[in-house]
């Protein structure tokens, strides 16, 4: 029997989780026999190994969230002789350890991605690996990717180079404390302090991200910012929804890793390797975007043009700042999901309409994402001029998959936030709250309210109601086991209750 505790409780999440990933084809387990395979892998050895650089001398750092375990990046700037940048970010080399072909490897290729759900994060790779041997974690000599970019003053990508190197982590930094010094509203962290010139290089790491933004955004890149909430605990039981907020330091992270992903891209391309590409194909549902500007006064193109829509969205987010991370989410649902895509030698591949760039991939994030992997695996090998590690037909295969997961893993995650939202919310059946349309489709109509930014489905009175109308809501039903929250038109101007207060706190959107 479940106490009440339990009923708010992590360990029910966790439980939750665990059946829906199930449900959804994941493994959250791994075999014993992957854990013996685990047992007998050693870490990167200290000794520079042939075609690879000694880089352990940079004052290399991380940026992350505070409790991030699997840190994938470290990044570092040189202000050149001639005013340009040289950027440099270092990626875990997670196939030095995790060979292709080996059990850890199936269970990776099985999962294809780190699920992260509001009772337990269920890493793509054992956390042995992910949090520790694979991992560039402070102090420690580990193996990498390095993405060599050397960018002018005004943002333009003069040069590039990758290359395998050994590296070392001189500074574990968290995203708050340094934007929080990066905007001149405290002191940096004590890490920051102790290596010699760090302050400094993440101030030339700022300003260079802030570049490569405001060029990509001349381009015609989409500004898009929601709402991203995650709950918070104490004792076990959830307390709350907590928003994460866009700041400098994410931006550092975000930029530089569209960049050096731009650059992996163009890279394989050169080399004329079959590779994968990350794609966001032109919005099918262009006209009920068209339809949105129209809302504002605002005439979009008959075709779909992401310099347009580019223009609409800054002319919002400076009109009305508040209410912009409505509209994002509004455009975001019409625009569509990613997916992955293979670029044959001679052919090209859909570009990315969100990122208004024609070359991209995900190479970044080894240590959570398996296409990741795959593109690393690729990389060395076009580095080195051996055989291509996959056929062509297995990169199709592998592409359909890991986009088909990649669909059922954020399905999960959706699911498992939607049961800590009705944990929430389950005192609250009859309370009425201001809303917006998230989704109209034959399966149902869907609004998400402000405050606690939760969403659910418009169970009666959705007639006529499509993505971005406003609404007034009350909530009628919620199921914590399946993660339902159900919710009735409320058509008279009643007086919004204690949920309808507007939260204007807003993340900014890594659309990629």
């Amino acid at each position: 029997m479940l106490t009440p505790r339990d009923g708010k409780g992590k360990n029910r999440l966790e439980r939750i989780a665990r059946r829906v990933m199930i449900e959804r084809g994941f493994e959250p387990d791994f075999s014993k026999a992957a854990l013996d395979e685990l047992e007998k892998i050693q870490g990167v050895t200290s000794a520079v190994q042939d075609n690879q650089r000694d880089l352990r001398q940079l004052p290399w750092a991380s940026i992350d969230n505070d409790d991030s375990l699997d840190l994938d990046q470290l990044t570092i700037a040189e202000v050149l002789p001639d005013k340009s940048v040289r950027i440099l970010v270092a990626v875990a080399d997670v196939d030095a350890l995790v060979k292709q072909n080996s059990l850890i490897d199936e269970h990776a290729h099985q999962n294809t991605t780190s699920i992260y759900t509001a009772g337990k994060i269920f890493h793509m790779l054992p956390d042995k690996l992910s949090t520790d041997l694979t991992s560039l974690n402070y102090n420690e000599d580990r193996a990498a990717m390095v993405i060599d970019m050397v960018v002018s003053d005004t943002g333009e990508m003069l040069s590039s180079d990758i290359y395998t190197a050994l590296v070392r982590n001189k500074a574990k930094l968290a995203y708050k404390r340094v934007a929080a010094w990066l905007e001149g509203k405290s002191v940096p962290e004590e890490s920051v302090k102790t290596v010699p010139g760090l302050d400094e290089n993440l101030r030339v790491q700022d300003r260079v991200a802030q570049k490569l933004r405001a060029r990509r955004y001349e381009r015609g890149a989409l500004e898009l910012r929601t709402l991203e909430p995650h709950p918070i605990f104490a004792e076990n039981e959830i307390q709350d929804l907590e928003l994460d907020e866009t700041n400098r330091a994410r931006e550092i992270i975000e930029d530089f890793m569209i960049a050096a992903n731009d650059v992996t891209s163009r890279f394989l391309h050169a080399k004329k390797a079959p590779f994968f590409r990350r794609v966001v194909r032109t919005p099918k549902r262009w006209d009920r975007i068209m339809e949105v500007a129209a809302q504002y006064n605002y005439k979009l193109p008959a075709e779909p043009a992401p310099k347009a829509l580019a223009n609409f969205l800054i002319e919002r987010k400076s009109a009305d700042p508040l209410r912009f991370p409505d509209l994002s989410l509004t455009i975001i649902k019409l625009l569509g999901s990613g997916e992955y895509v293979v670029e044959l030698p001679g052919e090209a591949a859909p570009g990315h309409f969100g990122l208004a760039v024609k070359n991209y991939t995900h190479s970044t994030a080894p240590n959570r994402r398996f296409p990741d992997l795959l593109t690393q695996r690729i990389l060395k090998a076009a580095i080195r001029g051996s055989p291509l590690p996959y056929s062509e037909s297995e990169l199709i295969e592998l592409a359909r998959h890991c986009t088909e997961k990649e669909d059922d893993a954020t399905k999960v995650e959706r699911q498992v936030a939607k049961s800590a939202a009705a944990m929430l919310l389950a005192s609250r059946i009859g309370d009425k709250f201001e809303a917006i349309c998230t989704g109209a489709s034959d399966k149902g109509t869907w609004v998400r309210i402000f405050q606690p930014p939760i969403e659910g489905r418009l169970f009666q009175g959705y007639s006529g109601v499509d993505v971005g109308h406003r609404l007034q809501v009350k909530l009628i039903h919620v199921d914590i086991e399946r993660g339902y929250i159900d919710f009735e038109r409320v058509r008279s101007n009643h007086r919004v209750g204690r949920g309808g207060k507007r939260d204007t706190r807003h993340k900014d959107i890594s659309y990629h």
